[in-house]
């Protein structure tokens, strides 16, 4: 039973920052990618980021661009996305997702096979 819960969402005034984090649970495969996606309200989900084990990344939302970096903890088995310079557009809900095993990076939703509860970001004055 893999599981992936995301966490550290919140409300902050635009130009502040937030780092996101993804822990898995019960994988076992040393092999996979993980994305961040999201979703505003009446929006379609929006790829943003996406790691993989081997330390390759790749930025998908050219909104985020230089605002948004990916990073991974392997002993903790948790990913992390940290948000720079938080712009109102940016609120919705992230979500991380997996593909397990596996390792590349794709934009595409189903690709991925694991996907976390998402965690809300909301970024208001």
């Amino acid at each position: 039973q893999l599981q992936l819960v995301e966490s550290g969402g919140g409300m902050v005034q635009p130009g502040g920052s937030l780092r996101l984090s993804c822990a898995a649970s019960g994988s076992t495969s040393p092999y996979y990618a993980i994305g961040w996606f999201r979703q505003a309200p009446g929006k379609e989900l929006e790829a943003v980021s996406c790691i993989n084990n081997l330390g390759h990344s790749a930025d998908y939302a050219v909104s985020v661009k230089g605002r948004f970096t990916m990073s991974r903890d392997s002993a903790k088995n948790t990913v992390y996305l940290q948000m720079n310079n938080l712009k109102p557009e940016d609120s919705g809900i992230y979500y991380c997702a997996l593909d397990y095993p596996g390792f590349q990076c794709r934009a595409e939703p189903s690709t991925y096979n694991f996907w976390g509860q998402g965690t809300q970001v909301t970024v208001s004055s």
